[in-house]
């Protein structure tokens, strides 16, 4: 089972790996094995999984359209490079998902829930409407 900041740091290190497989390697001198254990701290997850965004919207602009339907090598079978963006995309889909419901579970808001509730608060009641008769 991983810790909260290992699965932030699991998604940044399928940023890194599956978009080198698309043709954008991760930067030089940057190790992605160990990333999964190798901060706790805050500043540094966020910072991490920021840049590997930046560094999977880099891959994504720079490839080409003609090359979507290209067939590649993956996990003993064969996918495209649409199938690929597919799957990186389910995947950080699939762990935000879960890290959704864990917050919610141990009483966590996320910010946009908080931000909808507080829309809530603001708005005035309507006025009750007069009985006909």
């Amino acid at each position: 089972m991983r810790s909260f900041a290992e699965v932030f740091l699991h998604v940044a290190a399928a940023n890194y790996n599956i978009y080198k497989l698309v043709g954008t390697r991760p930067p030089a001198g940057f190790d992605v094995k160990g990333l999964e254990k190798s901060t706790t701290d805050k500043t540094k997850l966020i910072a991490t999984l920021k840049d590997s965004f930046a560094h999977a919207r880099k891959a994504i602009t720079v490839m080409h359209d003609a090359d979507l339907e290209k067939s590649l090598d993956w996990f003993g079978g064969k996918n495209t490079e649409r199938g690929i963006l597919l799957f990186v995309t389910r995947h950080a889909a699939e762990h935000l998902g879960q890290s959704i419901a864990y917050a919610r579970f141990i009483g966590v808001v996320p910010p946009w829930t908080e931000d909808a509730q507080k829309q809530l608060k603001q708005k005035p009641e309507p006025a009750p409407k007069a009985k006909q008769q």
